[in-house]
């Protein structure tokens, strides 16, 4: 264990630290990438991208009913499924590949597909990741 100016860090400490920073290092790529697709191919894929930089965190909105019940910072169980389903960035990766692949693409839904990883990039570097299936955040 290294001490540094009267404090000590723990190696999963100095790993979670290097882990939010590669993640907010990806976060700002990918607003990078969605900005430029936003410029470069017009309004309609700036507002796709903006949209999906919001979009994964309106899932909660599948069980607004139950928020008032649940404790703090959990998420009603019946919205789990959707919001882990938004924040895991193995879809927009994929998608993004198909993009790039397949011989028709449409650069509204590249920029879609950057603001969703820019989202999930943001979500990581901050700590918030998935949840359980009661809706508290994983450790």
């Amino acid at each position: 264990m290294a001490a540094t100016a009267g404090t000590t860090r723990t190696p999963n400490a100095t790993r979670t630290v290097l882990r939010r920073a590669a993640w907010l290092a990806l976060a700002l790529f990918w607003s990078a990438f969605a900005v430029l697709e936003g410029i470069g191919h017009g309004w309609l894929a700036g507002a796709a991208a903006l949209a999906f930089l919001v979009l994964p965190d309106l899932t909660f909105l599948v069980a607004l009913d139950d928020a008032p019940r649940m404790a703090k910072g959990q998420l009603p169980p019946r919205a789990v499924p959707y919001y882990n389903a938004m924040h895991r960035a193995l879809v927009p990766l994929a998608l993004l590949v198909a993009c790039t692949v397949l011989p028709v693409t449409w650069p509204p839904a590249v920029a879609a597909l950057c603001g969703w990883l820019a989202h999930i990039s943001y979500d990581r570097a901050f700590g918030y990741g998935l949840r359980t299936k009661e809706g508290f955040q994983r450790d």
